[in-house]
């Protein structure tokens, strides 16, 4: 181990000078056309109505040069010109944030009047623009940067025979009144404006910002910027998806603080810890609750966002570690035409399809369609072969300018083997290959998902927005496989039992809330009200029979056949009804510029209906947090929050128990550098789960509220650009989780799958120009160190280091490369099912090709 780690670090500071800058930022390019407003409503969805979101970001050969700078005063603000012979040819690259319209223009230098340097700036040139600001951001890329005072300057863009020219109007106050200044301060310009040609349109081609996203919708339910969250929050973007090339969400979610693998479920499952805690709730999907838990499509992912701690204020009932919530991709208004192709190791095979744009000339149907087949990959010695079917169309109605409703589909067809995985022997691993099964080769699984759905939303005005959510869930599962039980840990033998197993769940969810900005005197709020409904379904049967037994050193398999059903000696049917209301408000309040807070509470009552008894619980969850923000770059946040679950024990009397509860007490700092390109977030909590149910010690068949599980930790992130072409996204977490208080378990027992240290590290680095502009090279790090296996602590699992490493090069619309996984080729265990025999080994070296084109 010591000499991968010294192989790992090499390659480390061999790669640490290459490694890569997201590509796929927000774009915005010149056209003729229909001018557009960028106003702080419609920016990171939108920057006008007429928008087009695309992909691509096209290369252009050459630099354009821009001779000499202009900030000239109108009647509306400051015209920002831009003089160049070649205007048409320039792209923008939006990088706005809070008040700050920045703008990145690739592919163009400064080239001012000797004498005049390389940078142009503009001091108060009107009421309500602090300072214009226009540089040389690299060798071949340009930044405007315009500082409003009183909110986000609204822009337009012009193409004259000037050059480009950036229409900018500053956001009045009540305190405000824009007035053309006697003396222009600065190197503003005193001349007439020219007058422009046709207005052109701006066109975002892309919805990404590299590796850092400034904004996030889960912790708020509304897009607000992560620097005003009084939470720990992480958001994986899709640059750090491609390159990456992962297919499932849990290659991502390494990138991230605080967040394991946790149970499988015979590795058909994606189940995750989160800050020490194992969440079973379920996820989310575009912010609604998906309590399936299959393994996550990443086709159709625009960005993973993960919030930290508490989220029943927003969610309801979920465990207290945190939520995950999956950003799905969405229509676009110009026509976008992607194709893939996965191949590797293990025979793995998997084309991908991602087709948009318009469906009628007016541009107010919008279209969506992403595929995936996936064949192959999985390195177990399973006569089962992993094949999977996905098909997401997702269809947009601008109904007008100020309502839209989008319609949903998505379809997933998975057949894989059912793989209980490795067993522990005494106090670690059973030293055999991790390619070894003990079930059968023939074990399988098959799981069929529909989700369908519609999301509308309108706008009264610029303040108050409705939103409407439906959404229809529904899932078909069997398995059957030999299932491994007790074992001897003297002879290896291991006896087990057939199952089969068979389920089918359907969820019906409603979302309404409203969205409203007001203020009360010079208080700024923000305000959300909301209400959830749900109705969920399951029932199924479970069936067991006596298997032969195996010998995990020396198996042999096939010696009896899976019997037939009516066979099976034991049948255990079951049903579960679930229905829940509930209604939460939330209040972000802007006390002043650099002073926040955020105070909120929501009532929950669920009724649980099963085959012998009927629960009803009910549970108020509020969350209080502060942000302050010394300058502009850094905020301070503390925060409270709980959570709750329903308890399905009952008292020696009958009465249901009280929902367990989680409260978390959170304090962090988080910083926004180079213009916001590097974001980090150091966070300290402490979360203490209450109220579990643990036998009582007087009737045994009963239960008491008297257990209690505690995590304290620290996590740090960093996400972002470090310099032009270098991108890097790295984590580092320690993990105190423990039993604090249970009759069953030894108090100060670890939880299992939690380690104390866990870090990560993946970047990448792009040529920017010359003759290899395009080749790029990335290198990934992951630490996990020991955890325990059980509850009980009976047996541990390793730490472990894995090293990553690719090398891509893309050119125009077509982009190629090679991801090798496990470089050292490390054994190492990727998760724990909480029983002995349920370790789930991780995959050896494999190396995964990829090509790609868009059009």
């Amino acid at each position: 181990m010591n000499q991968q780690i010294l192989y790992s670090l090499c390659l480390t500071g061999i790669v640490s000078t290459l490694i890569v800058q997201s590509a796929s930022a927000e774009v915005v390019q010149t056209k003729s056309g229909v001018s557009q407003d960028m106003t702080q409503k419609k920016l990171g969805e939108r920057l006008a109505t007429k928008a087009e979101l695309l992909s691509q970001v096209p290369n252009s050969p050459t630099l354009v040069e821009v001779t000499a700078v202009k900030a000239t005063p109108t009647d509306k603000g400051v015209e920002l010109i831009l003089q160049t012979t070649q205007g048409e040819d320039l792209q923008i690259t939006n990088r706005s944030a809070d008040n700050n319209f920045i703008a990145d223009i690739p592919n163009a230098q400064l080239r001012l009047p000797s004498g005049e340097g390389f940078i142009f700036r503009s001091e108060k040139p009107i009421e309500g623009i602090t300072e214009i600001t226009v540089t040389n951001l690299d060798a071949n890329t340009i930044r405007v940067t315009v500082i409003g005072q009183g909110g986000l300057p609204t822009a337009e863009l012009f193409d004259t025979d000037e050059g480009l020219i950036f229409g900018l109007t500053p956001v009045v106050t009540s305190a405000q009144t824009p007035q053309l200044p006697a003396e222009p301060e600065g190197e503003t310009q005193t001349e007439q404006p020219s007058t422009p040609d046709q207005p052109i349109e701006l066109v975002v081609t892309g919805e990404q910002d590299g590796y850092s996203v400034p904004n996030a919708t889960t912790a708020t339910r509304t897009d607000t910027p992560l620097r005003d969250i009084p939470q720990s929050i992480q958001v994986v973007p899709r640059q750090v998806l491609e390159d990456r090339q992962v297919i499932r969400a849990s290659e991502a979610l390494r990138n991230v603080s605080g967040v394991q693998r946790g149970n499988t479920v015979g590795g058909i499952s994606e189940v995750f810890n989160i800050r020490g805690f194992q969440q079973f709730g379920g996820n989310l999907r575009d912010g609604f609750r998906d309590t399936f838990t299959p393994l996550v499509e990443t086709a159709n992912l625009e960005r993973i966002e993960v919030l930290k701690g508490p989220a029943s204020l927003l969610y309801g009932n979920l465990d207290p570690g945190g939520i995950i919530n999956y950003v799905t991709k969405q229509p676009l208004s110009e026509p976008f035409y992607a194709v893939g192709l996965q191949a590797g190791s293990f025979g793995l095979v998997r084309p991908t399809l991602d087709l948009s744009g318009p469906l009628n000339p007016e541009g107010t149907l919008l279209y969506r369609l992403n595929t995936a087949y996936e064949r192959g990959g999985n390195f177990r010695n399973f006569d089962t072969e992993v094949e999977r079917f996905f098909i997401s169309p997702v269809v947009t109605w601008k109904i007008s300018d100020r309502t839209d409703v989008t319609f949903e589909f998505e379809y997933l067809n998975d057949q894989r083997p059912f793989d209980r995985g490795l067993i522990a022997i005494g106090t670690g691993v059973a030293n055999i290959p991790f390619d070894r099964i003990l079930g059968e080769p023939d074990d399988s699984s098959e799981r069929t998902n529909l989700l369908a759905g519609y999301r509308l939303e309108h706008s009264f005005n610029d303040n108050w927005t409705l939103r409407n959510r439906f959404r229809f869930s529904y899932e078909d599962f069997t398995l059957a496989n030999a299932d491994p039980s007790r074992l001897n840990q003297e002879t290896g033998e291991l006896s087990r039992d057939f199952i089969i197993s068979d389920s089918e769940a359907r969820t019906f969810a409603l979302q309404t809330e409203l969205i409203g900005k007001f203020a009360t005197g010079s208080v700024e709020h923000k305000l959300l009200f909301g209400v959830d409904l749900s109705w969920d379904t399951r029932e199924g049967a479970v069936l067991f029979a006596a298997a032969p037994s195996i010998n995990i050193f020396n198996p042999v398999y096939g010696i009896a056949p899976l019997p037939p059903r009516d066979q099976f000696p034991f049948n255990f049917p079951n049903r579960t009804e679930t229905n829940s209301f509930g209604i939460f408000l939330q209040d972000q309040i802007t006390l002043a510029e650099n002073f926040k807070l955020l105070v909120g509470g929501r009532f929950d009552n669920i009724n649980q209906t099963t085959l012998t008894s009927e629960r009803e619980s009910q549970a108020f969850s509020p969350r209080a947090g502060i942000v302050y923000q010394p300058i502009e770059p850094i905020s301070l946040y503390a925060s409270f929050s709980r959570s709750f679950q329903p308890n399905i024990r009952t008292r020696v009397d009958g009465s249901l128990l009280e929902p367990v509860r989680g409260t978390q007490y959170e304090v962090g700092v988080r910083g926004e550098f180079l213009n916001s390109r590097l974001i980090t977030n150091l966070a300290a909590y402490e979360i203490t789960r209450s109220n579990l149910a643990i036998t009582d010690p007087d009737n045994p068949r009963f239960a008491i509220p008297s257990g209690e599980q505690r995590s304290r930790g620290i996590e740090l992130d960093v996400t972002g650009q470090v310099l032009p072409g270098w991108n890097i996204i790295a984590s580092y977490a320690y993990t105190d989780a423990r039993v604090t208080r249970d009759n069953n378990l030894q108090p100060g027992n670890l939880l299992d799958g939690v380690p104390f240290n866990s870090a990560s590290l993946w970047s990448t680095y792009e040529i920017q120009t010359g003759d290899f502009q395009g080749l790029g090279f990335g290198l990934g790090l992951f630490y996990v160190g020991e955890r325990q296996g059980d509850l009980n602590n009976s047996f541990q699992v390793p730490s472990y280091v894995r090293t990553d490493a690719s090398i891509f090069y893309r050119r125009n619309n077509w982009r190629a490369g090679i991801n090798i996984n496990n470089l050292f080729n490390v054994d190492y265990i990727e998760a724990t099912g909480q029983r002995r025999d349920r370790i789930h080994p991780g995959a050896p070296f494999t190396v995964r090709g990829t090509l790609s084109v868009e059009f």
